[in-house]
């Protein structure tokens, strides 16, 4: 039995472009999974184009589309390292959907793992400190309420005092700049917007309180959909720090919800994809001798570079790194 709809409250999400509307497609039915009462709306640009506008219908209440913000700031984006950002300053639109008296974002590259509806109870702005920087909050995952006035000045204040990021989120904690000391209760707990290399960063942590997670966020440049398939298997980049688990759910979503309905991308990468499952990088081969002492608790190599314990005198030496990555490059096996 489906939840009774509180039509004036929504979660809401961005995409200016196909890419990032993948994203969004599996937000949301993720949200639908499991059983949000509050509507859903997506935010798009001309980007999306009108195939994919019809697909996000098909899972989005509303699908409106806005202008284009771009803050051109290349400097504070250069320092940050990712250009594509500036068309971030376009969520700002979400202030203008005046029609729902308190929504929640949810950047598209964010997944629901259990119901939140009960953020709906927290004001504005709440949101979840950075990881990188407490004092600030990230802007993944906010409570916020629609308001004219509130778009307005934020729109003059992004061309009076700009961005020190060249983002969404360096304006937003220069606007909402009491956020860190002015109301704890505006603090949500890590829970509601977990970085995906969580496991990565502090294992014992997510050990203990992962299985607690209800939103999780894949930060940096590698986002799911952009991940390589061959052969049927999901190719899991060495440089990515995902959590597993985290991803195969997105491409199950992906796979059951999304994928079969694009028709109009058959020559594109996204049809081509079979039942995946992750398949990690293959771990480095070295010459180390049997008797060669390991330190004591590796319950696998993984989990040693997991807790930071990593042999660079032994196994995961440079040169046998380096000796792994030659044969590689000149096509020989050891």
């Amino acid at each position: 039995m489906e939840p009774k709809k509180v039509e004036d409250e929504a979660f809401v999400t961005l995409a200016t472009d196909d890419s990032y509307s993948l994203g969004a497609l599996v937000l949301g039915h993720s949200l639908r999974k499991v059983q949000t009462s509050r509507s859903l709306v997506i935010l798009v640009t001309v980007g999306v184009s009108a195939d994919m506008r019809s697909l996000l219908s098909s899972v989005y209440d509303l699908v409106e589309e806005v202008g284009e913000i771009d803050s051109k700031d290349e400097v504070n984006l250069t320092v940050l390292t990712r250009p594509e950002l500036g068309v971030t300053f376009t969520k700002l639109h979400c202030w203008r959907l005046s029609q729902f008296k308190k929504c929640v974002f949810l950047d598209a590259d964010t997944l629901v793992l259990q119901n939140c509806d009960e953020l709906f109870n927290r004001e504005e702005l709440s949101a979840v400190p950075d990881v990188g920087w407490p004092d600030c909050f990230n802007s993944g995952v906010f409570v916020f309420r629609p308001s004219d006035e509130t778009y307005k000045a934020l729109v003059q204040f992004a061309e009076d005092k700009g961005s020190f990021d060249g983002g969404d989120q360096g304006l937003l904690n220069l606007f909402f700049q009491d956020w860190a000391t002015k109301d704890i209760s505006q603090h949500l707990s890590f829970l509601y917007n977990m970085n995906s290399n969580a496991s990565y960063t502090y294992l014992p942590a997510f050990q203990q309180f992962g299985k607690d997670v209800k939103i999780v966020h894949f930060l940096g440049e590698l986002k799911p959909w952009k991940y390589i398939v061959s052969e049927g298997k999901l190719m899991k980049p060495s440089e990515s720090q995902h959590s597993e688990d985290h991803l195969q759910y997105w491409w199950d979503l992906y796979m059951s919800h999304v994928e079969p309905h694009l028709q109009f991308y058959q020559d594109a990468p996204y049809h081509e994809l079979a039942k995946v499952r992750l398949e990690s990088p293959e771990p480095v081969e070295t010459s180390v001798s049997q008797d060669q002492p390991v330190a004591p608790g590796f319950i696998s190599r993984q989990e040693a570079w997991e807790k930071g314990e990593i042999d660079y005198l032994g196994v995961d030496s440079f040169e046998n790194i380096r000796r792994k990555l030659d044969s590689k490059i000149n096509g020989t096996t050891e």
